[in-house]
């Protein structure tokens, strides 16, 4: 892309939003957009049960430990706003005029990119490891299939974040090659001349001013000095 910067144009462009919802990185936020609700969802409403049916207190599913649940809750609450976030930055990328703040965008989403990836590795092995833990009873039984899906879509989680983190990565060695600056106009040439004004930039002329030369006048001789005849 010409005069691009960070994998976007011009600030100022328009965008297409048409464009924006096939770009890859829109659609892998969305999914882990949806993947964050399908684990936070599913722990809420059906990884705590009863033990047996009867008891009144509710117990995490998994091995009934509750920080496994609390744990799953956090991390998909957190790549469900971190998705809308981003979300927001990639549609407002365009605007952002400084080449600064475009690098500073993409560092952000490459380190929470990155995070996000090992937040979900963690969660998957812990997850995974207290359900194989989990003593199966009438209470876990009917929670069996809510806990098998917190645990798939929290290892589908981690593709997702570590594709946008690679993505990211991608926009930011982008964005060191390229500027928003035309550098094609200059000379590869060390020893070449630095180029004059383009055509049709306004200056009334491009010739070098040049200061007339020296020349003899009677204003040469201050205070109308006479020189004396011999």
């Amino acid at each position: 892309m010409e005069g691009a910067s960070f994998g976007a144009g011009r600030a100022g462009g328009a965008v297409d939003p048409l464009d924006f919802l096939k770009q890859p990185q829109t659609i892998l936020r969305a999914t882990g957009w949806i993947f964050s609700i399908v684990v936070f969802g599913s722990i809420v409403n059906e990884c705590y049960v009863n033990k047996d049916g009867t008891d009144p207190e509710l117990h995490c599913v998994f091995n009934e430990n509750g920080s496994a649940c609390s744990y799953g809750i956090a991390i998909g609450i957190i790549a469900f706003f971190g998705c809308i976030f981003f979300l927001v930055v990639d549609l407002q990328f365009q605007q952002i005029s400084s080449v600064k703040d475009r690098k500073r965008a993409v560092l952000l989403d490459l380190g929470f990119s990155g995070f996000l990836s090992f937040l979900w590795f963690v969660a998957f092995c812990f997850l995974a490891n207290q359900w194989q833990q989990t003593t199966m009873s009438k209470g876990a039984s009917q929670a069996a299939d809510a806990a098998r899906a917190a645990i798939a879509f929290s290892f589908f989680s981690i593709i997702i974040w570590v594709a946008l983190a690679l993505k990211a990565l991608q926009r930011y060695r982008l964005g060191t090659d390229m500027s928003l600056f035309a550098t094609d106009q200059f000379s590869t040439d060390p020893n070449a001349a630095y180029p004059g004004y383009p055509t049709g930039s306004g200056i009334e002329s491009t010739e070098t001013y040049q200061s007339p030369p020296f020349t003899e006048t009677s204003d040469a001789n201050p205070k109308g000095y006479q020189v004396p005849a011999y």
